[in-house]
């Protein structure tokens, strides 16, 4: 063995070892049973790079992967990218940017033959950064969101969905980025402070009612006052009871509108009165909708007032809310502002501000896919973990909204929609895989594909099984669906995880997989979230660099409880995990120095060991059984935890030292040395999930010849047998007098533990 575990310089070579062997695919395993076990990788999209997130998420995937395929399980993990519609065509116009030119200026085909280049150059930069820290996908399983195979599930999802009548087009508030000109699903849309006024405007009743001769309401946006169509009181608002049911006068355009009661106002917000802009507000539209109110659009989709503002038409938001405020004030209808801070909500890709706006768009009704998932969830078919998670899921279901599938970019799949170009209807078209000959509606020939894409999320709902061959009858599909396990971030459960139950239900009449492990947020040592733009990420790439692989990896998990929300992640933390990655690899080399290589069969005789031999063996065997446990319970934390414990803290410091005395004996040694190497064996092992480099270094130097591959090696089955309570008290005994008789130099008598 080398002299000192060296992280850059062997974890490299391993990696390419186990690639070279082929056993990532499940289909060249020795010895495996006929149960299979599957995990589909989250898709990280070929714009990132490794983030403290993807690190925690994948290392616990790697953990549970390589556990089942030691168990002997048919293991599969299937690895991908995803296209990531707005992220990448947002990366790839900043690049345009910088040489003068925008995608506008190409036109459609010369911009997305520049994003394929894009993505042929960095699109799988990340799949090679998950190698780097151990991760054992099945490469040749490969899959790209924007695959011709995958592009053609997308679109055979679309036309099911639509000939059942569950697709449909229509006017609805979304929420709409003015840069990228685009609507923008819930995840796109980040928040983040503003201090801004809150302005107290005045609307004149119209038929004034004892002392009201108008309402007062507090508003962050007066821009949005142009398309109000009520005033919103809380029915339980005593001040107000009175004006319910009248009528007032909008400012500025003289509307009249009906003020109203809602559950939904906060009566502790401004005055308690609160403006209703339907089209420009995602809570006023919901109350719309509940009190038939009518929407209208001022605010355009380049975030410039529309024709329906008056006199502001054509001015942009920040433009026309200085104007209205001067107008305000000269009417006397200001009645103040103050100083507020409000979360604004921007688009996480530009950092533009959000305008959420009516727009025609192309939608999924949810009322009838949402049942089969509610049930299954409800049965516990699958199981979260936390359990809390399952509650989170079925209340988004229980109150889903329609689904907004299109997205006014250029990359991604496009819908299958074909519109005829006969000039009588704008809105006839023909939903179809490919151009069609003739409408069959208005017998036009001539079409134009719809310039709409599909929202990310619509085909990565499709992953699991998409990634596997379907539509297509594959063997894969056959073999290894459903998967066994997925494991995500709490933010996308149901932008995700519940879209992909039930696609799964619809498409195959079956749950995607059984498990959903839903892992902490991993936020700063301040308890910030980690943000590469804010400065307050942590780079994963530098911490392997730094510390080494195993040690990363470990840094994250021994701080893993199932239960745990957030962890404040602290670098330093690695400095410890890297000394026991060192500790592991000395304890090795010391064994390795008895005797160079490992026994052919490691014989045990346990009528002669000595006491420590079996407190060893004792406490080994407890943490094989207690380890598969909490595997399988995913405590992955407190699983590594108790390897950590054990390694250090038990055959480290006391039985190696204690080895040594008894190899002095003849009579002794070759059973220590037996003990030794049976020990070691199982350690590696048991670690070799948590920390797969260091453990298969050493194995590849000790026990290449009993079996090439530690992470094809079979997992240690406990010898029950070994179990001895007595002797662990025993031994307790001993070393707590062994303590308190240390020498003053802080050294312990091992030889106590020889002695009758």
């Amino acid at each position: 063995m080398d002299k000192k575990w060296i992280p850059e310089k062997f974890e490299s070579s391993i990696y390419s070892l186990w690639e070279k062997s082929g056993f990532f695919n499940p289909d060249n395993l020795p010895k495996t049973k006929n149960k299979k076990f599957v995990v589909a990788i989250p898709p990280p999209n070929i714009t990132g790079s490794l983030h403290m997130g993807h690190a925690l998420n994948a290392t616990t995937q790697d953990i549970i992967v390589r556990y089942h395929r030691m168990k002997g399980d048919k293991t599969l993990w299937i690895p991908g990218t995803d296209h990531a519609g707005i992220a990448t065509q947002n990366v790839v116009e900043k690049e345009l940017a910088k040489q003068g030119t925008t995608r506008k200026d190409l036109g459609r085909e010369k911009f997305l033959e520049k994003v394929w280049e894009w993505r042929e150059k960095y699109g799988n930069l990340i799949l090679s950064q998950f190698k780097k820290l151990g991760v054992s996908c099945d490469w040749s399983r490969n899959r790209f969101t924007l695959d011709k195979k995958y592009s053609q599930a997308v679109t055979t999802t679309f036309i099911h969905y639509y000939k059942k009548g569950y697709i449909y087009r229509g006017p609805r508030i979304v929420n709409w980025c003015p840069r990228c000109e685009t609507a923008i699903s819930d995840i796109e849309v980040k928040y983040q402070k503003e201090k801004t006024n809150l302005w107290y405007i005045k609307y004149p009743l119209k038929n004034p009612i004892n002392s009201f001769t108008y309402i007062t309401v507090a508003t962050t946006r007066p821009e949005t006052m142009l398309g109000d169509t009520a005033i919103a009181v809380n029915p339980k608002d005593k001040r107000y009871k009175d004006l319910i049911g009248e009528k007032v006068i909008v400012p500025l355009v003289n509307r009249e509108i009906p003020i109203i009661s809602h559950p939904l106002i906060d009566p502790e917000f401004g005055t308690g009165a609160v403006k209703i802009t339907p089209a420009h507000d995602l809570t006023d539209w919901k109350i719309a909708k509940q009190c038939g109110l009518e929407a209208i659009n001022v605010i355009g989709p380049k975030a410039k007032i529309t024709e329906k503002g008056g006199k502001y038409n054509g001015l942009t938001v920040k433009q026309a809310r200085e104007q209205i405020i001067e107008d305000l004030k000269k009417l006397n209808l200001l009645e103040k502002q103050e100083e507020y801070i409000h979360n604004l909500s921007i688009c996480d890709r530009c950092h533009t501000p959000i305008e959420p706006q009516i727009s025609l768009q192309w939608f999924v009704k949810m009322d009838k896919l949402s049942k089969p998932a509610i049930k299954v969830i409800s049965k516990n078919k699958i199981k979260f973990l936390p359990k809390r998670y399952k509650r989170i899921a079925l209340n988004w279901l229980k109150n889903i909204e329609d689904w907004c599938i299109s997205r006014q970019l250029w990359w991604g799949h496009r819908l299958p929609v074909w519109f005829c170009l006969n000039g009588k209807d704008k809105n006839c078209f023909v939903v179809s895989p490919k151009k069609p000959e003739k409408c069959p509606k208005c017998q036009a020939t001539e079409f134009k594909q719809s310039d709409d894409v599909l929202d990310t999320w619509f085909s990565s709902a499709l992953w699991p099984f998409a990634a596997l061959g379907w539509p297509e009858k594959t063997k894969d599909l056959k073999r290894f669906y459903p998967t066994d396990f997925v494991a995500t971030a709490q933010d996308i459960i149901y932008l995700w995880i519940v879209r992909m139950i039930f696609s799964s239900l619809e498409f195959l009449k079956k749950i995607p997989f059984k498990t959903v492990y839903v892992h902490p947020t991993i936020l700063n040592i301040e308890g910030k979230r980690m943000s590469k733009s804010l400065k307050t990420g942590v780079d994963p790439l530098g911490l392997i660099q730094e510390y080494g692989a195993d040690a990363t990896r470990l840094g994250l998990i021994l701080n893993l409880s199932r239960e745990t929300q957030a962890i404040r992640f602290n670098p330093s933390s690695l400095v410890g995990a890297r000394n026991f990655t060192n500790k592991v690899y000395n304890i090795s080399r010391f064994i390795a120095l008895q005797q160079n290589k490992a026994p052919k069969e490691i014989k045990i005789n346990y009528k002669k060991l000595s006491l420590a031999d079996k407190w060893i063996l004792s406490r080994l065997t407890k943490l094989i059984i207690s380890t598969d446990k909490n595997i399988r319970k995913y405590e992955l934390g407190r699983a590594s935890r108790e390897i950590y414990e054990f390694a250090w803290h038990e055959f480290a410091d006391w039985y190696i030292e204690i080895s040594k005395v008894q190899m002095k004996k003849e009579q002794l040694k070759e059973q220590t040395i037996n003990v030794l190497y049976y020990v070691l064996e199982n350690l590696l092992k048991l670690l070799h999930p948590f920390a797969p480099f260091v453990t298969e270094k050493i194995w590849q130097d000790i026990f290449k010849e009993k079996e090439p591959y530690l992470f094809i090696a079979r997992w240690p089955k406990p010898i029950k047998k070994y179990v001895n309570n007595k002797a662990e008290k025993e031994f307790l005994k001993i070393k707590q007098k062994a303590s308190e008789e240390k020498s003053p130099s802080g050294k312990i008598d091992f030889s106590l533990f020889l002695k009758k």
